[in-house]
């Protein structure tokens, strides 16, 4: 099936060439250079020939395809023999170039004979000294093949590297790697470290590299102690070479490197992802290379006893960790077999096996801020959807459980009026007994029916329901429990399961209203009401079910008072756990008593109290040190922390929130809160500016929020840890994070929130802009802009994508493009408005264009600025106040340096003048002297350089100087003394 109309011209066949060489390499790219071979030996021209060929080539070399590689260049080898006239000095070049890929694609074959292969670079060298070519590049691949046959490559070595390189030889970057290469081998890796320097830094690079070498330098940096800076590589080497057929060994070896650093978990993850590789790689020794990767990982997650693991391998099968180790020890014996054959040699199985023998270099090293357990389900792997990805981040002994059927529900039941921790267990373990085929219920009395225990594991799924925030479910839930107890006979916990369900239902209401808040309220005061007539209607209920009603009455005005705002409900909220806490003293009903602590130190806080709010909550910490009960130690702790936070008291709040996180060790995670403990310490870390000890806490309330099925709230906290690492300028750590988040089952499948999800992916194209991969940035931009055009219910959202998409497509220099998004972002702007950030936008257009078109791009950047003036006006029409400068001021500067980058320099001069008349004088305070400065160093070098009267600029450089020292800028001077200094020198 063609995959592009066949070209009817040779203008068509070139433009089809042009947009088929943009495309990623794999199968697509090349079924279409295959079809334009096809269409350009219709035109009976060689030149198009030519082309068509070369791109057919490139599209089988980075397709990892081997076999058919030589078989092209024979034509277009045939081609020049015949018509030399038709190979300009451009296309002459790339002919010879490619004999180093037909040298490659020959030794990945362990079909061709190693004579073939000699026979080959013979063929190379005389047609290179027929042309008058320097043989350096010949030389380079008669090492290349002395080390892949696995003879001493000294003189091989030397022979080539000793040679001065010529316009054939491979790039520097891939030449740096095989002199390092013939480093490591020699077992020097502080020399290989040394000579990979300037690949590794990203100053020298081309289509295969930093990646490749970067595989390669991972275990090199670990044996020489750097293995932060292994880590760091790892980040994004694997990100440039994953999924890539062409770079399989690369990403082989990375699973390498996760198996000897304690990241067997990682491993598992990363194969998951390049699933694809074990069946789209055709060149045999790329196969060899990622299959040998790939077992010392197998290998190492079986030596720990997890053979039993589900893991992505070959597609047609399920494949545990030893079934798909067994099946890939086969095929790479077997292929390092065959090249030994081939090669005469057993280098290939030597590698294989020093690879393989190779014990853990590291015990271990964090490499991904999401950290994974072996027996923890990963994506892509056989269990698919509904597995929870996590690592517990305090470990706890497991509850004791009962053995006996009956005393484990007696058990359950009185942890469970007792509100005890603990009580989950139980009803864990119930659910995984009831649901076994052969159970059989107890015929004791004291036990009660079958379907009174079925209520009781409903009410349990329940109270889950609605603390993941899912109170529909937990309606449904509490009101059929409560018609099983009624059918069992236990009226209190019918009045119990129908008051939850009351309360349940409040909280949903108003879910995705214009007026949630108010419809909420009012919710919330009609089930208070409604639990208060159900308690009356109620007689001879026990003391704990009246407890607990008499806490959900009150919980229904503490939630009501946190919704609305308002403090005229607050007065009701303390006479209602006054009323729970009484109660519960005179029953002995600690955890009642607690719960109405807390409750009224909470209604300070909502009340804007925080002092008598950290009273009530030390008298209830007094308590609970006391009498208890413990698991509410860490619960109330937390709360003293944030309320010391609101304090401004960070190290106290600090030092609270640690000793809760302490003491929560010993608790249920969701029992106490460990996830909002960690999120609090986060932001406590934060404000004693200790962003990556924050960091570190975001990762973990999210991974308690995944174990415990909140996965929208643990997606939420992963973003704004990315987001963190991205302000730290940890971009591959961000990068990496988000990655995996996007690659889990769920939000493959589209089962979850798509804004959510979005959210997720703009963030990653941010990052890769941020670490300069401005092509994936624009893809991932450009995707989302077009999907968000549909977002109708927020077109607030889509002018925010779409601005930013216009900006990043204009740096890459497609103005076209981004005038059309551009426009698109105005007409959501139209609809909800977004001043400052559509002003943004059309300023930077502006400017990209006078950049880099010089003054041919002058019309179309004013006609910018025009727009931006037009948002100006209407956003001091319509009252908006921007953060920091004014949309005027930001317009006045922009016009400076748009004439500026034009040469218009008095019409620069004139509005770089006119914006700092709007900025005003600078004051002592932070905020508007950097802005000022700027204004004053651009018209000072507009003035001083470019319109040659350094006098005046002087005069104004050095008031400002006098001026900001005054004010005790001193930052702000250095720039503004700096070129001062440049212009009395050049004077």
């Amino acid at each position: 099936m063609p995959t592009a109309p066949h070209p009817q011209s040779t203008d068509e066949l070139f433009h089809a060439l042009r947009e088929n060489h943009q495309l990623p390499y794999g199968r697509i790219r090349t079924v279409t250079a295959e079809e334009l071979v096809d269409a350009a030996e219709r035109f009976a021209e060689p030149v198009p020939l030519i082309h068509a060929l070369l791109e057919l080539q490139e599209a089988y070399t980075y397709g990892s395809d081997p076999r058919k590689s030589p078989v092209v260049f024979a034509r277009l080898l045939t081609l020049f023999d015949e018509q030399p006239d038709a190979f300009d000095e451009r296309l002459r070049a790339q002919l010879f170039w490619r004999f180093k890929w037909v040298a490659n694609a020959l030794r990945a074959l362990p079909e061709i004979p190693l004579a073939s292969l000699r026979q080959w670079l013979t063929e190379m060298r005389d047609r290179y000294e027929k042309e008058g070519l320097g043989l350096q590049p010949y030389y380079g691949q008669a090492y290349q093949l002395a080390v892949h046959v696995g003879e001493d490559p000294t003189l091989a070595y030397e022979l080539w590297a000793g040679r001065r390189r010529t316009p054939h030889s491979d790039c520097e970057a891939c030449e740096i790697c095989e002199r390092a290469l013939y480093r490591v081998a020699a077992g020097d890796d502080e020399r290989a470290l040394e000579v990979w320097a300037p690949v590794l830094a990203g100053k020298e690079s081309c289509q295969e590299e930093p990646a490749r070498s970067v595989s390669y330098a991972l275990l090199p940096l670990l044996r020489t102690g750097h293995a932060d800076r292994a880590r760091e590589l790892h980040l994004a080497g694997y990100r440039a070479c994953r999924r890539n057929p062409s770079m399989a060994g690369e990403v082989g070896r990375h699973l390498e490197f996760c198996a000897l650093t304690g990241n067997e978990a990682r491993g598992l993850e990363l194969l998951a992802e390049n699933r694809n590789l074990f069946d789209e790689v055709d060149s045999p020794l790329d196969q060899l290379d990622f299959l040998t990767g790939v077992e010392v990982l197998l290998r190492r997650v079986e030596s720990l006893g997890h053979g039993g693991l589900p893991v992505a391998g070959y597609a047609g099968r399920a494949w545990t960790v030893a079934g798909l180790c067994a099946e890939v020890r086969g095929r790479g014996d077997g292929l390092a077999a065959r090249f030994d054959t081939r090669n005469g040699t057993s280098a290939q199985s030597g590698r294989r096996t020093v690879r393989l023998d190779r014990a853990p270099l590291l015990d271990a090293l964090e490499l991904a801020l999401r950290s994974r357990g072996l027996g923890e389900p990963v994506p892509g792997d056989a269990r698919g959807v509904g597995g929870v990805a996590v690592a517990a981040s305090a470990s706890r002994a497991a509850a004791a459980v009962p053995e006996e059927l009956p005393e484990l529900i007696w058990r359950a039941r009185e942890l469970d009026e007792e509100g005890h921790p603990d009580a989950r267990a139980c009803w864990a373990r119930l659910r995984d007994l009831v649901a076994a085929r052969d159970y059989a219920h107890p015929e004791d009395p004291a036990v009660g029916p079958y379907g009174r225990l079925c209520a009781d594991l409903l009410s349990d799924e329940a109270y889950r329901a609605a603390e993941r925030g899912d109170y529909a479910s937990a309606v449904d839930l509490h009101e059929e429990a409560a018609g099983l107890y009624e059918d069992a006979g236990a009226p209190d916990d019918v009045v119990l399961a129908r008051a939850c369900a009351l309360l349940a239902a409040a909280e949903a209401a108003g879910e995705d209203g214009e007026d949630e808040a108010e419809v909420k309220a009012a919710a919330l005061a009609d089930a208070h009401a409604a639990v208060v007539r159900l308690q009356e209607e109620a007689s001879g209920l026990a003391p704990y079910v009246e407890g607990r009603l008499l806490r959900l009455r009150a919980s229904a005005l503490g939630v009501r008072l946190q919704t609305s705002g308002e403090q005229a409900h607050a007065a009701v909220v303390f006479a209602e756990a006054d009323l729970l806490q009484e109660f519960a003293t005179r029953h002995g009903l600690t955890t009642q008593v607690s719960g109405a602590m807390l409750l009224r130190a909470g209604t300070y806080a909502l009340s804007g109290d925080l002092p008598a709010a950290v009273a009530e909550i030390d008298a209830l910490r007094d308590r609970l040190a006391s009498d208890g009960p413990a698991w509410h130690l860490p619960r109330a702790l937390g709360l003293r922390g944030r309320l010391q936070l609101g304090l401004r008291d960070a190290a106290a709040a600090h030092a609270d929130l640690a000793e809760g996180l302490r003491l929560a060790a010993a608790w249920p995670a969701d029992a106490v809160d460990t996830s909002r403990l960690h999120a609090d310490l986060a932001q406590t870390c934060l404000h004693l500016g200790r962003p990556d000890e924050a960091l570190t806490h975001l990762t973990r309330s999210a991974e308690v929020d995944l174990r415990d099925g909140k996965r929208v709230d643990a997606f939420c906290t992963y973003s704004n840890a990315a987001q963190l690492c991205l302000d730290l300028g940890r971009i591959e750590d961000s990068i990496a994070l988000l990655d995996s988040l996007l690659g889990e089952p769920d939000v493959i499948g589209g089962e979850l929130d798509d804004r959510l999800v979005a959210q997720l992916r703009l963030l990653r194209a941010r990052a890769l802009h941020a670490g300069d991969d401005l092509k994936a940035a624009t893809a991932e931009f450009v995707a989302l802009a077009a999907e968000s055009a549909d977002w109708d219910d927020d077109p607030g959202s889509h002018a925010m994508i779409a601005a930013e998409t216009a900006m990043i497509l204009a740096e890459a220099g497609e103005f076209d493009r981004a005038g059309e998004v551009a426009d698109r972002a105005l007409a959501a702007h139209a609809l909800s408005p977004r001043y400052e950030l559509i002003s943004n936008c059309l300023r930077e257009l502006a400017r990209l264009r006078a950049q880099q078109q010089g003054p041919d791009g002058l019309a179309a950047a004013l006609a910018h600025l025009d727009e931006a003036g037009r948002v100006a006006d209407a956003a001091r029409a319509a009252g908006f106040q921007p953060v920091g400068r004014s949309l005027e001021t930001a317009l006045a500067y922009e016009h400076g340096r748009v004439h500026a980058y034009v040469g218009a320099y008095e019409d620069a001069l004139a509005a770089l003048e006119k914006a700092l008349a709007l900025l005003g004088e600078p004051g002592a305070e932070e905020g508007g002297a950097g802005e000022w400065a700027e204004c004053v160093r651009l018209s000072g070098a507009v003035e001083g350089i470019y319109l040659e009267r350094p006098a005046p600029a002087l005069v104004r450089l050095d008031a400002a100087v006098a001026r900001l020292t005054a004010l005790g800028h001193l930052e702000e001077c250095e720039p503004l003394a700096s070129l001062a200094a440049q212009l009395r020198d050049e004077g």
